[in-house]
């Protein structure tokens, strides 16, 4: 098949050379993941600033000639390191930057998993995801304790319902065009939903951008606590699970700026104060990254902005938590100075 050159300044464009290009065009994974999937989001996305999603792990292996470049542009990870992770909240010294609950309105952690033994949602098949939603809705119907609750499918959800829980950050929406054109929107809403604990603190997201989203979250800045919901939820899940996961990458998720840790720590955090230019020069001394409320591509809100960590693979998750409560402490403190 004769691809057209990628346009545009995305990571694709900037590594899909015609030599890769003619390496890679005949290869297929046991799933039938071609070239033309992986690239597909970026063709018909100019806009792109990667441009590539895996379709199942072995991508990650077989169109390494194309991935390798794109992750180490992005994570500053070359092919000889190795990623290693640290789940123990013991591990994490994180005080709380914002006790007294002035500035942080609320902070959140996720994780990105895929089932091992499954192609990504690129390329599952409805029957696929089907029985990917059935194996993880059985694991999380045996949480007990804080983490127990319900599973709600989207397919059973009235539109008021949805609308209000995408509001309210509790749930996600049908996918962007960037998701479109890989092929993660297929079948919607089929098999896809929203796990919660009665408090709204410990959620899943069913069959999203990857097959599980899981997500633990509360009001303030006690990234401790935080952390230590997500690890115990990811202790009892890998028991009833098995996740896509190499030695060299760690966990493996559909787009590759996810991989490794595939966490995203973040705070929602109250800064009217201070100037778009000062948030990112002080975040980028931190290592995090910076959003609108209502992530990218949003404005900033009542001067509320999401800061979450930028690097996810070669950095541990430890590390990350750490850095975020840093930079936020940061970020609060030039606040304060500035009234």
């Amino acid at each position: 098949m004769d691809f057209p050159r990628p346009q545009g300044g995305s990571l694709l464009a900037r590594h899909l050379t015609p030599g890769v290009r003619r390496r890679l065009k005949d290869r297929v994974t046991r799933y039938g993941v071609r070239l033309d999937h992986v690239i597909a989001s970026g063709l018909a996305n100019p806009d792109s600033a990667v441009g590539v999603y895996a379709g199942d792990a072995e991508s990650y292996e077989l169109f390494a000639p194309l991935f390798d470049p794109i992750i180490a542009d992005y994570h500053g990870f070359g092919p000889e390191k190795r990623h290693q992770s640290d789940l123990d909240p013991a591990h994490l010294d994180a005080p709380n930057p914002d006790p007294e609950g002035r500035y942080v309105v609320s902070t959140r952690i996720r994780v990105a998993r895929n089932l091992c033994c499954f192609p990504f949602g690129s390329i599952l098949s409805r029957r696929e995801r089907r029985i990917v939603e059935a194996t993880v809705v059985h694991a999380l119907e045996g949480l007990s304790g804080e983490l127990a609750g319900r599973y709600y499918p989207l397919s059973a959800m009235d539109p008021e319902t949805q609308a209000r829980l995408v509001a309210d950050h509790f749930l996600f929406k049908e996918g962007d065009r960037f998701l479109e054109a890989a092929g993660l929107n297929r079948d919607w809403p089929d098999a896809r939903g929203l796990f919660h604990n009665e408090d709204k603190t410990f959620l899943v997201w069913v069959n999203e951008e990857d097959q599980l989203r899981i997500i633990s979250m509360q009001p303030g800045a006690d990234l401790q606590a935080v952390f230590a919901r997500l690890a115990r939820a990811l202790g009892e899940l890998e028991r009833r699970l098995t996740f896509a996961r190499s030695e060299r990458l760690g966990y493996l998720t559909s787009c590759p700026t996810n991989l490794g840790t595939a966490m995203r720590a973040s705070v929602h955090v109250r800064l009217p104060g201070l100037t778009g230019e000062e948030i990112q020069a002080i975040a980028r001394d931190h290592g995090l990254q910076v959003r609108g409320t209502h992530g990218e591509h949003s404005d900033a809100e009542g001067g509320v902005y999401d800061v979450s960590n930028k690097r996810r693979l070669g950095i541990t998750e430890v590390e990350a938590v750490r850095r975020l409560a840093a930079g936020t402490a940061a970020l609060i403190s030039a606040e304060a100075r500035a009234f």
